[in-house]
């Protein structure tokens, strides 16, 4: 069992800057992969960012690349998403996820979920 805490949602202007934080806990391996994943009101849950664990590649959905940055701290088994330049759309729950031996891109891949944080960009 893999257990994921988030942190480091909350309210923030157009234009303003988060970062989201996703330690992981438990059975932790080399052969599971970390990502994140959010989910607005009325909407399905959808990719945002991945990592493979093993060479550090992130991916990322075409509607947040170049604004979101993921990162991370093997020692901590952290996974971090920097998240800049924010909109009104980007306003969801964002979710960790862990995925293994693949790549967390989409729902049917993640074996586990963190609780989930929100994140509100409003004036």
């Amino acid at each position: 069992q893999v257990q994921l805490v988030e942190s480091g949602g909350g309210l923030v202007q157009p234009g303003g800057s988060l970062r989201l934080s996703c330690a992981a806990s438990g059975r932790t391996s080399s052969t599971y992969n970390m990502g994140w994943f959010r989910q607005a009101p009325g909407k399905e849950r959808e990719f945002v960012a991945a990592m493979d664990w093993s060479i550090g590649n992130v991916y990322y959905a075409d509607s947040v690349k170049g604004r979101f940055t993921g990162s991370r701290d093997n020692a901590k088994n952290t996974l971090y998403l920097q998240m800049n330049s924010l909109t009104p759309e980007d306003t969801a729950v964002y979710y960790c996820a862990v995925a293994l031996l693949s790549i967390p891109t989409a729902v049917g891949r993640v074996h586990y979920w963190g609780q989930g944080t929100q994140v509100t960009v409003s004036s």
